[in-house]
């Protein structure tokens, strides 16, 4: 990971990256994404997985499972916004979808 990874990224920066995270959208200052599951201990492993990811990048989502359903929100707290880690963060994640 660079050190521009921790660069705010703009708008069109910001556009131009979103087809490359299939499944996220930009809401408000974050990516959103939101998974569902059979049941919940496959929604369960699922953010176990995510939260190895997560330790590996110190990089930590605001996230909410309900029964199957796990919704993440991914922004960098210390840029303000947006930056090339919530999108590595995001590959990642889509990975283990």
């Amino acid at each position: 990971m660079s050190e521009d990874s921790n660069q705010l990224l703009t708008d069109n920066e910001i556009a131009e990256l979103l087809p490359e995270i299939p499944g996220w959208e930009l809401r408000g200052n974050a990516l959103h994404r939101e998974f569902e599951f059979a049941n919940f201990t496959e929604a369960f492993g699922f953010m176990a997985s995510v939260a190895c990811v997560a330790e590996r990048l110190f990089h930590h989502p605001e996230w909410s499972n309900v029964w199957n359903k796990v919704s993440i929100d991914i922004t960098n707290h210390s840029a303000g916004g947006i930056t090339g880690l919530d999108f590595e963060f995001a590959k990642r994640v889509n990975k283990l979808a």
